[in-house]
């Protein structure tokens, strides 16, 4: 993990020219968290869903409001910009509708999130905020709805630059692609080029947690707690191999739907991750040992909820859950799973600070 994300957020550098951001989507305060970690200041992040308050006001120190994005408008966001010269909008609209799962099991436009994505717009294009910037899946780059996002900001006289990006290259220990949109009415903005580095790996992220048994919880950290395996799922991952599959198993241990020809590209479940590589992309239910290569290297068990949010790069200290409330794995890892890695957002920072140094008038 970047060294600056280790640090606690009141330690942030001050926001450089009178910068400050809003944070539409912001959930559990990843991106928000980063930026602050980028020396940004960041007063306030929206999102839909309240149950993220807890932990993104504990954490990121910024106000949370729940709202609809579909119910407010730039005067609603304005406030929080304060006296603000250089304001920055940002946010990561739900992936769901444009990720390649979705895709495969249906490609309507059904799905209400689907036009979130324009109602970012309205925002921008109501206000007009100096630099914005925006993260989602890589298929969104081939989605019309994409297409007319950025030609609406070209026309409102954004410079835009949008790229995929391999967030290993940025610290993230995943093998994690991600759409990276940046837009600013200053001038040219990018990404800065990542440093030749090695991928961060399991070991490197987790390695150091104490062992757990599947179904435990550790002593001192609530967090770091695993779901608990059927009897034939814990036969199945004691004879997994790091980075095999269940190609890997006796034939009594399969699955029906895998001892049919229709199920033999289904290669990509009930694998253990390697201690010396990424691990692969989390989804919203790395918690559970049947849906990814999820299985712990070494022990019979899937991630716990704390790993998840390690390999998603949130600091080991980030509070989920209030004291006296139960982590609910359903809740926590749709949470973590979506979450922007802050150590991404730190990327994303340093590009708004590396261009406001130098369009900013001084």
């Amino acid at each position: 993990m970047n060294e600056s994300l280790n640090q606690e957020v009141n330690n942030r550098d001050s926001s450089p020219f009178n910068a400050q951001v809003f944070d539409l989507f912001c959930s559990i305060g990843g991106l928000t968290y980063g930026l602050k970690r980028a020396g940004i200041a960041v007063n306030a992040g929206l999102d839909i869903d309240g149950s993220c308050r807890y932990a993104y006001e504990n954490n990121c120190e910024a106000t949370f409001i729940e709202a609809d994005i579909r119910e407010i408008s730039f005067s609603d966001v304005s406030k929080y910009f304060n006296d603000a010269k250089y304001r920055v909008l940002v946010g990561c609209a739900p992936c769901q509708p444009f990720s390649s799962h979705t895709a495969k099991i249906k490609s309507d436009e059904s799905d209400s999130r689907w036009n979130l994505i324009d109602e970012f717009l309205r925002i921008i294009l109501e206000g007009r905020p100096e630099i914005i910037s925006m993260e989602n899946v890589p298929q969104l780059m081939d989605k019309p709805i994409y297409n007319n996002f950025k030609r609406a900001l070209a026309d409102a006289g954004y410079s835009i630059s949008d790229e995929v990006i391999s967030c290993a290259d940025f610290g993230v220990p995943q093998t994690r692609s991600r759409l990276v949109m940046l837009g600013s009415l200053l001038g040219r903005i990018d990404m800065p080029k990542p440093a030749p580095q090695k991928s961060k790996t399991v070991r490197q992220a987790i390695g150091h947690l104490a062992p757990l048994e599947h179904g435990q919880s550790s002593e001192t950290d609530p967090l770091h707690v695993c779901s608990r395996l059927e009897s034939i799922n814990l036969e199945r991952i004691r004879r997994s191999k790091p980075g095999g599959t269940w190609r890997d198993w006796p034939t009594e241990l399969l699955p029906d739907c895998y001892k049919k020809a229709s199920g033999l590209s289904y290669g990509s479940v009930y694998g253990r991750m390697q201690w010396d590589k990424p691990a692969p992309t989390l989804t919203t239910q790395f918690y559970r040992y049947g849906t990814g290569r999820y299985g712990h290297p070494e022990q019979d068990r899937a991630l716990s909820l704390r790993e998840g949010a390690i390999l998603q790069t949130f600091p080991g200290q980030y509070q989920f859950v209030a004291p006296d409330e139960k982590a609910s794995f359903l809740k926590i890892g749709r949470q973590i799973g979506n979450a922007v890695p802050p150590s991404l957002a730190y990327a994303i920072g340093k590009a708004i600070t590396g261009h406001l140094r130098k369009h900013a008038p001084e």
